[in-house]
């Protein structure tokens, strides 16, 4: 079902929009075991850790995510390190998860 989420597209959301519920969240997360929900300052965030033999193959992968926000017009965020990059999302008008996220998540998995 990961590969469902992965050919769906972000929906413009609002200030209104409903972020996932417990329920959701669940049934998104045995979608993408290796993703990690965290909360930072009461936001709830989707985050995964990729590693790279080194700087350049994580700058390339940096610039994919990169390339991948801009069509969905949802964007997160990206910590490139040598040999590391850290991508966390979050609907920042929500202040919360809602269900683009999870699509961008499938879709940054699918990137590799």
């Amino acid at each position: 079902m990961n590969s469902t989420l992965s050919t769906q597209k972000c929906e413009a959301c609002h200030v209104d929009a409903p972020k996932v519920t417990d329920e959701e969240l669940q049934a998104f997360m045995s979608q993408l075991p290796d993703w990690v929900p965290e909360v930072r300052d009461g936001v709830m965030m989707l985050e995964r850790v990729y590693k790279f033999k080194n700087y350049k193959l994580a700058w390339a992968f940096a610039n994919k995510v990169s390339e991948l926000a801009e069509e969905e017009f949802h964007h997160p965020a990206i910590l490139l390190e040598w040999g590391k990059v850290t991508i966390t999302w979050w609907t920042h008008a929500i202040g919360g998860l809602h269900k683009n996220d999870f699509i961008c998540a499938s879709k940054t998995d699918a990137l590799l």
